[in-house]
């Protein structure tokens, strides 16, 4: 792939009208431009650290100097450069996926345990969608080998979000975005010593209450205002729908979070209440679950998973 020479003003002129057709070539010449950008930087700020001016040079010396630095830099990135063009195609690619994700726990991080928060609707879903989704209910989340995306992550919980959001009278995308934010999008799931998936979608730790299965995992905290890492117990389940159900059952049982759950439908004062009550440590965690459930890539998840469930239905 060769270079343009930096003085080549119309190759830009051509970027801004393939930009404008939406042509899928300018994402990639747009990411080859930035990467350019960053290595004529890095090469200016390389001989701004150099110990001295060369007594040869000049003013002139200097323009020219800057003009091979700037083709150095557009030659590189022609190339393979440094991957940090292919780094931004994917995530541009993906939408808003790594401002989401930013906010996103790569472990569960919750003091106690997981609260729900929903979506669009709290309407609960027809009995036939349960059964389709109950097929595929305790099959790992990436049983090609692959990593999820966020649609197949969200159309795998989807009909177990809305069922626990009716319940709690809450949109069922708040229950998903929690869930995505404790699990990372699904990437960092909780599994079991054999490797199987414990499917604790909101950080639920195994206390004495709890009689069932636990899995040993690391954890962050927030103690004094700084991130710990720690070893905890937390809850294991069989299946997505057991995780849904017992996650009602936590908020419904523990009195701590009954306040939470006088939202009156309103998503944002249900996860606020939550984090009043110490669900987690986090003090940023309501406004990281709202953000994800009010995120373009929600919305778009949400999008693709809902037509494939009218279809089956």
């Amino acid at each position: 792939m060769r270079s343009a020479a930096v003085t080549d003003f119309s190759q830009y002129a051509q970027l801004r009208a393939q930009a404008r057709s939406d042509d899928p070539a300018a994402l990639r010449a747009t990411a080859k431009q930035f990467e350019a950008l960053l290595l004529q930087q890095m090469l200016k700020s390389m001989r701004a650290a150099s110990l001295g001016d060369d007594v040869l040079g000049g003013e002139q010396t200097q323009f020219y100097q800057e003009m091979f630095d700037q083709q150095i830099a557009q030659h590189l990135a022609a190339g393979r450069g440094l991957g940090i063009a292919d780094l931004m195609i994917r995530q541009m690619q993906n939408g808003d996926v790594s401002r989401q994700t930013s906010d996103v726990r790569r472990d569960p991080v919750s003091t106690l345990a997981p609260l729900p928060r929903a979506s669009e609707s709290s309407v609960s879903p027809s009995s036939q969608a349960l059964a389709n989704a109950a097929s595929v209910d305790a099959a790992p989340l990436a049983s090609h080998g692959s990593r999820l995306t966020p649609h197949e992550f969200v159309r795998s919980i989807l009909p177990y979000a809305e069922k626990a959001a009716a319940e709690l009278g809450i949109p069922a995308r708040v229950l998903v975005a929690q869930a995505a934010l404790e699990t990372g999008w699904g990437q960092q799931m909780m599994r079991r010593a054999d490797g199987r998936p414990a499917f604790n979608y909101f950080g639920i730790k195994a206390d004495t209450r709890w009689q069932g299965e636990k899995v040993q995992t690391m954890t962050r905290e927030f103690e004094n205002g700084e991130m710990r890492r720690r070893s905890a117990e937390f809850r294991a389940y069989d299946s997505r729908a057991a995780a849904f159900d017992d996650y009602v059952r936590f908020l419904k049982s523990n009195p701590r979070y009954a306040q939470a759950l006088r939202h009156g439908g309103d998503a944002a004062r249900f996860t606020s209440g939550l984090q009043k009550a110490g669900y987690a440590t986090d003090p940023a965690y309501a406004r990281k679950i709202q953000h994800i459930a009010d995120g373009q890539t929600m919305k778009a998840a949400l999008q693709a998973a809902r037509p494939v469930r009218l279809i089956q239905t």
